[in-house]
């Protein structure tokens, strides 16, 4: 068809230039009619440029389609003509790994240039420490994102139950939330920082505004490493399902930690390390009776919410073993039907990223929807060859951008003076 089109093309030019040809042998100008059949051929062809570019753009598009979708690789979607479907999205996230790996040309990924480096004092991005030049990573598709980044209940402890602020634009930029300020004395505490008072008619209003204090969060980069063969790579139908659960696991594992223990200094600030939580010390040193869990309940932020215990695996001996004043097990009342689900009302979660038993913090009994998670941009995959080339090995990072914290400063007291928390501890021995 382009073909045609050029020829009926170069067939109005010589037209054109004949007239024109004739006219100047004789040193004249175009007569009326030959100004007609001119202009008539001009609009005919100016008609077949615009066709012919047309055309023009979708051979350049298909070709690129060809040089870079493999036909081993095509599989249902883009329908062209003359050639194979191109794919509009990878099948897993096995394959999307294995193209990073050795199809970087693939159409379907999303390089991002400058993520992933670090920063100098300047704010300047410089090379990624991975032994490779790359600046930068593919950001994971979406429909990968949501695997890798929504976890359930059972997989973390904090994200499904946190307050969780979306990315937004720019993903990466610092948020201020606003935070009633309950300190100072009740009750006006309470209302952070409201007074009310009863008036007579026409009495003057009291002053009652809010008082605010802010909470900063600022995403910062976490990365983690794996080491995969390249075999295992090249076969991503089969490593598929692997390679997910991996990073969906590592990823949940190195947020729940930061969430739980972080400083706050470059990483979130975790529970554990945070001015709100309120500590209860135990009766014994390295031991957990039933007093100190009554004592963690007593202090707990009753409003609402789903508290939930933290408990590393190490305490289960003791937990299943609490008795009464009267020596009846108050957890089990047999070994046949297994462990409870909760525990003085409250779900439990085994935790081993909690603190060994006896510290500060092992046993933890937390409202998570007073904790704030601020995402950033990512999660990006980038992928080197050249760490473990002899081996035919290849390292991949994932990174993403997150911050987190609790949405209250410190304890505070209620209306008659008695302090809580939604962060409670069980501590050391006074």
């Amino acid at each position: 068809m382009l073909k045609q089109l050029r020829e009926k093309r170069a067939k109005l030019v010589a037209e054109m230039r004949g007239i024109i040809e004739t006219a100047e042998g004789e040193d004249r100008d175009l007569t009326a009619e030959e100004q007609e059949t001119f202009d008539a051929a001009k609009a005919s062809k100016d008609d077949l440029d615009k066709r012919i570019e047309r055309l023009e753009n979708v051979e350049a598009s298909e070709a690129a389609l060809d040089a870079i979708v493999p036909a081993a690789s095509r599989r249902a979607g883009i329908q062209r003509p003359g050639g194979d479907p191109a794919p509009r999205e990878f099948e897993s996230i096995g394959e999307f790994l294995s193209a990073v790996r050795f199809n970087q040309n693939d159409q379907r990924l999303s390089f991002v240039e400058g993520v992933g480096a670090e920063t100098d004092e300047n704010g300047l991005r410089s090379e990624m420490r991975m032994d490779n030049d790359t600046q930068g990573g593919f950001m994971v598709p979406t429909q990968f994102r949501s695997t890798i980044m929504s976890v359930s209940p059972q997989d973390a402890l904090v994200r499904p139950r946190a307050s969780v602020i979306p990315a937004g634009s720019p993903p990466d930029a610092g948020i201020t939330m606003p935070a009633l300020d309950q300190s100072g004395d009740n009750p006006g505490n309470v209302f952070g920082g409201m007074t009310f008072a009863w008036i007579e008619e026409g009495g003057e209003k009291p002053e009652t505004d809010a008082e605010l204090r802010g909470i900063s969060l600022v995403p910062h980069e976490i990365a983690g490493f794996v080491t995969v063969t390249d075999k295992l790579l090249r076969n991503w139908q089969a490593s598929a399902s692997f390679l997910e659960n991996l990073m969906r696991g590592g990823v949940s594992a190195a947020e729940d930690y930061a969430f739980l223990r972080g400083t706050g200094k470059g990483q979130p600030l975790g529970a554990l390390n945070a001015p709100v939580l309120k500590g209860v010390n135990r009766v014994t040193a390295n031991q957990v009776t039933y007093t100190d869990l009554v004592n963690m309940v007593a202090v707990l932020l009753m409003r609402g919410g789903s508290p939930v215990w933290s408990i590393p695996q190490g305490a289960l001996p003791q937990i299943a073993k609490l008795k009464d004043e009267n020596g009846n097990y108050i957890w089990i009342a047999n070994a046949r039907d297994g462990f409870a689900g909760t525990l003085l009302g409250y779900p439990v979660r085994w935790n081993n990223r909690a603190p060994a038993l006896g510290s500060k913090g092992d046993i933890l009994l937390a409202d998570w929807s007073y904790y704030l998670i601020k995402d950033g941009s990512g999660p990006f995959v980038a992928a080197s060859e050249h760490v473990k080339f002899t081996s035919n090995k290849t390292v991949i990072k994932i990174f993403w951008n997150v911050d987190g914290a609790p949405w209250m400063h410190a304890p505070f007291k209620e209306e008659n003076g008695y302090e809580v928390s939604p962060f409670v501890a069980l501590d050391v021995p006074g």
